[in-house]
Order: structure tokens, then C-alpha cells, then sequence
């Protein structure tokens, strides 16, 4: 595992992990981005995956775009060590009804990753970054509505890695998961 490994919990078949670390060199099957509606990848995480993973993961994306905020699309992952790009389109802050709609993105992510044929995901802190969440009320919810959706789908994944570049990030993930 690229990154240090902060806290881990099992839920069912399912590993729950909080990592300090680079999401570009996380060697699962999907990594999920934080994305915008039309897909373009300039900034934020977004932008790191493509400069790390190459040009056609922004090609791919384009053809899919746009995407309503809350949804979620597959790419390719170029060369990133993960197959799968999941391109999760979370709420920007002060937009309306952003818990219903960042827990339909990471739904969405979690059902696209599935249906790729993906076991192993890692999971950033969707708009929580240039989108404006706050970091521990979008954390909070992340990880409350991977567990529901693990307890919905039990077995499916064996893995969801929650990964942060940031301490305070990843901090935020081990007291989430110190809760179940």
C-alpha cells in the first residue's frame, strides 16, 4: 500500500481503511475523483489524476460528460496502478440540499465501481476540497453512507481505501471510522 496506513475496521467482508496518501498511486481496482459536471479536469484532485494517469482519462471523460451533480461515470485509469477511473460528481458548498446530493455521489461511486468489476476502491473526501464542504460534516457523511451502502450490498467490495493527501483529512476519516 502506497501511503501510511491510519486506522482499519471490518465491516462484514469489507475493510474499511483511513490512509494518508497519494489516491494517484493507490494500487486498487478503482480510484474515485472528485469530479465536476462537465468532466474537465483541470484542478484540485481532479487534475492530479489526469497528469498522473495520462491525457485519456480526460479524453474518456468528455464523451461522458456532462454528468448532474450527485451521479458518477467510469474511465479508464491510463496509467494510474488502479483499472478504473470513478468520476464521482459531488455538491459545491452553499448549492442546496449538499448532504442529499455528496450521499448520492458516493452511492453512485460506489455502484459504478461494482458494476466495472471492481472489489477494491479508494474513496477521497469528495467536495470537500475546492468545492467548499466542510471537512467534517462532508467526512461524516462519506463514510456514514459507505457503511449503509456496505450493509445494503454486503460482500461486494472487499476494500474501500478512505485516502487523504492532507492530516487533517485523513484525522477526520479515523474518528468517522472509530464510530462504527
Amino acid at each position: 500500500m502506497n501511503g501510511e496506513l491510519l486506522a482499519r475496521v471490518e465491516r462484514g467482508e469489507t475493510a474499511l481503511t483511513a490512509v494518508l496518501g497519494d489516491i494517484t498511486e493507490q494500487a486498487v481496482d478503482a480510484v474515485v475523483n472528485a469530479a465536476n459536471e462537465r468532466l474537465e479536469h483541470g484542478g484540485g484532485l481532479a487534475g492530479a489524476i489526469v497528469r498522473r494517469g495520462g491525457r485519456e482519462i480526460q479524453e474518456e471523460s468528455r464523451a461522458l460528460a456532462p454528468v448532474p451533480t450527485g451521479g458518477a461515470v467510469v474511465t479508464g485509469a491510463g496509467r494510474l496502478p488502479a483499472r478504473w477511473v470513478v468520476h464521482a460528481v459531488g455538491p459545491v458548498w452553499g448549492s442546496g440540499d449538499e448532504e442529499r446530493k455528496l450521499r448520492s455521489a458516493v452511492r453512485s461511486a460506489l455502484d459504478r465501481t461494482v458494476e466495472a468489476g471492481a472489489r477494491s476502491v479508494a474513496m477521497p473526501a469528495i467536495s470537500t476540497g475546492i468545492f467548499g464542504y466542510p471537512k467534517r460534516e462532508g467526512v461524516a457523511a462519506i463514510v456514514d453512507e459507505v457503511v449503509r451502502w456496505i450493509d445494503a450490498n454486503p460482500g461486494t467490495l472487499t476494500e474501500i481505501r478512505f485516502t487523504a493527501v492532507d492530516r487533517e483529512t485523513a484525522s477526520r476519516f479515523i474518528d468517522a471510522l472509530k464510530t462504527l
